[in-house]
């Protein structure tokens, strides 16, 4: 079996992500961030999906995003905003995130001599965050394969996305004909300790409209 990094965050989109890896036959090594977010309630649905889909390892890193700030998922200053559907990049956007947790999960797969990395952005039903573009994951991609010995070798190193053309409902349907549950995701910004969520943020509206546009109930738990 080839071996995979995925990027789980404990959301609907890289759980989906991690069943199409497994559905493809991979080795899945499941990396998960505690990167100074105000709610932690992500973490704990990711170690109950990694252990659910029988993952070889799952690692959470402690990354200090917190220290930098900029954001409203780190900076306790900041709100996060009710959905608001325009052209602006959010308050919610974290600099560089995407940027850092590939790094990691680079790092990983060289340690594991993986070369495959899995990651869930999506570029249609999404926040307008810059480092969820095709155009980003391909100059990623490029550098990945430019700053790493595996590569060098000739092992040449790949970023999947399987969802960035995707839409939220494609998505749901996807995961569901692979067997995903989506009442142990929690994809919002502000869920509480015991991961309901606020119904208000982005991430909440996106995924309701998602399972809406699908024609499927929302096993969404709310406060």
């Amino acid at each position: 079996m080839s071996k995979a990094v995925i990027l789980l965050s404990g959301g609907l989109d890289s759980t989906t992500v991690l069943s199409i890896a497994k559905s493809k036959g991979f080795e899945c090594y499941a990396l998960s961030f505690d990167y100074g977010q105000k709610q932690l309630s992500e973490l704990i649905s990711a170690k109950i999906i990694a252990e659910n889909f029988g993952v070889t390892e799952h690692r959470i890193m402690r990354v200090c995003l917190d220290d930098i700030g900029g954001s409203a998922l780190t900076d306790p200053t900041l709100e996060v905003p009710k959905f608001n559907q325009n052209n602006e990049i959010p308050i919610t956007y974290v600099p560089a995130r995407n940027t850092i947790f590939l790094s990691f999960a680079l790092a990983w797969a060289e340690v594991l001599d993986a070369q495959s990395i899995f990651i869930g952005v999506n570029a249609l039903d999404y926040s307008g965050y810059p480092d969820c573009r095709p155009e980003y994951i391909k100059a990623y991609e490029t550098m990945a394969n430019l700053a790493t010995k595996q590569s060098v070798e000739g092992k040449k190193i790949q970023i999947h996305t399987p969802l960035i053309n995707l839409t939220k409902a494609e998505i749901i349907k996807q995961g569901l004909t692979l067997g995903v549950d989506y009442s142990i995701t929690t994809t919002c910004y502000q869920a509480n300790d015991r991961g309901e969520a606020c119904g208000i943020c982005d991430a909440c509206v996106l995924r309701r409209q998602g399972f809406e546009k699908a024609g499927v109930s929302d096993p969404t738990h709310y406060q």
